[in-house]
């Protein structure tokens, strides 16, 4: 870069790029390191990347003012979510209900990013790098795994679920009709059909939470054996089914760094912060990190773009109230979404007791239906 940027973000995944793009917008200069970005395998016809996200009205609307919300086809509305119990418990919401557009939209991620990368290019104020740069403030958007923020001397602290998450994506006999499908095992285990192909699509993504020792075996079967297993834990619902994609795996973990903010080490003036999974993770079972992470990203730009003239980036007061807010989100989130965690991931009898009859009493429970439905909405 020709001068020093106003930001460096570390990290050019969903939640790096919109950061960009939304500083970029408040004509703020930002350096966006792009470079060692981890991708999932694909095969020889690019069919690897199996993630979905279930993106929020708050989401879509902030990817919206940034034009890129993907089209039609790539961002599925969902109009119901059926949850079924272990032992004919049941759960049903309705956008219609609810009175709203759609309670959220499935975006195939690959297309999402395309569209973020593009606009990310051609946006005045960014330049990709290949390798971090002196600024003022450094955010680091790197997931999980973060090396930088080992580098910051940044604990973070992990505490795995006893199931592992495997991923795919399927073509099925019957169209989705848009509805989110979610079952709960005897086992423990925790099973998610999510509508993909726009309003008369027929493959959905699948998300299943199983049991860490059955990882390896179900893994190693062939597709057509995966998918009667798949059979078997669905119920039938959307007839015939055929693996229309690899699959992935990955442990599950709720994880939270110790800081989110800070003086950045062995530079006088200047800060850092940690946004999306570089700060936090969650189960997926409500479908909301995506959600937390976008959401940093927009409360930390419009933070900055609301600070007087005569204060830096890197000024650690406008941080930490930063770091207060979106801790506070964090913490709603967090509460509920580990605590279904526990009441669903588990197989002890009494609690399959529990749930299936609260399922059925929450299916008639009025203004606490109403109330957890803005889980699913990211409004909790």
């Amino acid at each position: 870069m020709t001068a020093q940027p106003d930001v460096c973000i570390r990290g050019a995944g969903i939640v790096g790029r919109t950061l960009a793009l939304l500083l970029a917008r408040e004509k703020l200069q930002v350096a966006l390191v792009a470079g060692g970005q981890p991708r999932p395998a694909a095969d020889d016809a690019g069919h690897g990347d199996v993630r979905a996200y279930a993106l929020s009205p708050a989401s879509r609307q902030l990817l919206q003012a940034l034009r890129c919300w993907p089209a039609e086809a790539d961002a599925t509305p969902v109009l119901e979510m059926q949850v079924f119990g272990d032992q004919q418990g049941q759960v049903r919401f309705s956008a219609a209900t609810q009175k709203v557009e759609a309670l959220n939209w499935i975006v195939d991620v690959p297309a999402l990013e395309r569209l973020l990368a593009e606009a990310a290019r051609f946006a005045p104020g960014i330049e990709e790098v290949a390798e971090p740069v002196p600024a003022p403030l450094t955010v680091v958007c790197e997931g999980r795994a973060s090396r930088t923020r080992a580098e910051l001397g940044v604990e973070f602290d992990i505490t795995p679920y006893p199931q592992q998450a495997i991923a795919t994506r399927l073509e099925c006999e019957l169209p989705h009709g848009q509805v989110a499908r979610q079952w709960f095992t005897p086992a423990g285990e925790i099973l998610a059909f999510l509508p993909l192909g726009g309003p008369q699509g027929r493959q959905v993504a699948v998300v299943w939470s199983v049991r860490r020792e059955r990882v390896a075996g179900l893994m190693a079967l062939d597709d057509a054996a995966f998918a009667a297993e798949l059979h078997q834990a669905r119920h039938a619902a959307l007839g015939a089914l055929a693996l229309a994609s690899p699959r992935a795996s990955w442990p599950l973990q709720l994880a939270e760094a110790s800081r989110w903010a800070g003086p950045m080490p062995g530079r006088p003036g200047a800060a850092f912060a940690l946004a999306g999974d570089a700060a936090h993770a969650m189960h997926p079972l409500a479908g909301q990190g995506l959600n937390v992470g976008l959401g940093d990203a927009a409360e930390l730009a419009r933070l900055l773009a609301a600070r007087e003239a005569w204060r830096s980036p890197a000024d650690l007061k406008l941080l930490r109230a930063w770091e207060r807010a979106r801790r506070a989100e964090w913490a709603r989130m967090k509460l509920a979404t580990d605590g279904l965690q526990q009441l669903f991931g588990r197989p002890e009898a009494p609690l399959a007791l529990l749930r299936n009859w609260g399922l059925s009493a929450f299916d008639r429970s009025g203004p606490l239906k109403s109330r957890i439905i803005g889980l699913a909405m990211g409004a909790v």
